[in-house]
């Protein structure tokens, strides 16, 4: 992609390089989980609580009262808009452009979250108000798991890198579905109605061969408004307003989607997923959380759900003759399905929606998301540092 001069562009490459490509974006998302965590397990835990939950002074928008609901419900907006974009790209002109080239990763997705989904419901879905749950160990976190495998360098196969991102990327829409259709409040249609007649606009303008950036954005936030009081959880109109961005080459192979996304991604991985991270980790470990039907519920879904659905459709789709799996060792592939375990982001999000106002049960979400990325991570990176490469 040619360069772009832009200084906002300039400044995230900056940050970019700063970090340390895509490892330093997943040790800079560990790290905002070990600050909240201890934060919240010290001298620190009042402050950090009254910082995040304490009634904000003055607020633009009531339905935001708080620092933690601007990140969860406005900042991460962001994050999905820059999914929305990289999952657009993919099934335009990238990996998941062709039937043939979707077949496998949508498969291995599918798998993915659907085993973990299962065996929530299995451990936890019994108990009662704990079936809400279900989605939480269905998601991967991109950031988290690509920076694991960026660490192992060239143990870290091409190959397997793109494997498990068109797999996130499927993911990213299947999790994003999932947040509007099973974890959305009461519809006011007056809003819904207002917010995709925002997005149609949108549409048109790419229709029309409109190519100013800054249309866009300002079309984007009175979309997110309009969502934000619908009942549909705002964070969804970034995904859907990112599909209505034009993927239209010019002769230089640029577009403004591809602009947008690069400048966006750094923001993206070095600030919004970092700053939610921080936001939401922290549990205070001496507050009575056990380690019951619903975070073991999520641990298990994480640490074997994943691997065993990913895997699992992988050699049902060689048996099938539907794809090959990628070119990579059996132990390769298990490294690969054992990071896809990492659900942090998405799967905190979730947790969060799946358990509104239940404050205990979201801190026991948290305990599972954790302890159950923690050591698919462990598993993966060793899987991934020891395996031969021989198929």
């Amino acid at each position: 992609m040619p360069a772009n001069r832009h200084p906002a562009t300039r400044l995230a490459q900056a940050l970019s390089r700063l970090f340390g490509g895509e490892a330093g974006a997943g040790l800079l998302l560990i790290l905002a989980a070990v600050l909240a965590m201890l934060a919240a397990n010290t001298a620190l835990s009042g402050a950090y609580h009254a910082l995040l939950h304490a009634p904000l002074p003055w607020t633009p928008i009531p339905k935001l009262e708080t620092a933690h609901l601007w990140i969860n419900d406005a900042v991460m907006a962001v994050f999905f808009f820059v999914v929305g974009l990289e999952i657009k790209r993919e099934l335009l002109v990238g990996e998941l452009s062709t039937p043939a080239q979707r077949r496998l990763p949508v498969l291995a997705a599918i798998g993915g979250m659907a085993v973990p989904a299962l065996i929530y419901l299995g451990v936890a879905g019994g108990e009662p108000g704990l079936a809400r749950g279900w989605a939480i160990p269905a998601a991967t976190d991109i950031a988290f798991a690509v920076g694991v495998l960026a660490l192992l360098g060239k143990r870290g196969p091409p190959a397997l890198r793109l494997f498990l991102l068109t797999v996130a990327i499927v993911d990213d829409l299947v999790a994003v579905a999932i947040i509007a259709v099973f974890y959305t409040a009461q519809l006011k249609l007056a809003w819904l109605g207002a917010g995709l007649a925002v997005l149609a606009a949108m549409a048109l303008l790419g229709r029309l061969r409109v190519e100013r950036g800054w249309v866009y954005v300002l079309l984007a936030v009175a979309a997110w408004y309009c969502v934000l009081h619908s009942g549909v959880h705002a964070t969804v109109a970034g995904v859907l307003a990112a599909f209505t961005i034009p993927l239209r080459l010019d002769h230089k192979g640029d577009s403004l989607l591809l602009r947008m996304e690069h400048a966006l991604v750094p923001w993206s991985a070095y600030f919004v997923v970092p700053l939610f991270g921080f936001a939401n980790a922290g549990v205070e470990l001496s507050s009575g959380v056990s380690f019951g039907p619903l975070p073991l519920g999520i641990a298990l879904g994480l640490l074997l759900g994943k691997p065993i659905g990913i895997l699992g459709a992988i050699l049902l789709a060689k048996r099938l003759r539907l794809a090959e799996p990628p070119p990579a060792s059996a132990q390769q592939l298990a490294g690969m399905a054992m990071l896809c375990g990492i659900g942090f982001t998405m799967s905190l999000f979730i947790g969060a929606l799946a358990f509104p106002s239940q404050q205990a049960l979201i801190d026991e979400a948290k305990i599972g998301v954790l302890a159950g990325s923690l050591v698919s991570a462990l598993c993966g990176f060793a899987l991934l540092r020891f395996a031969s490469g021989q198929r």
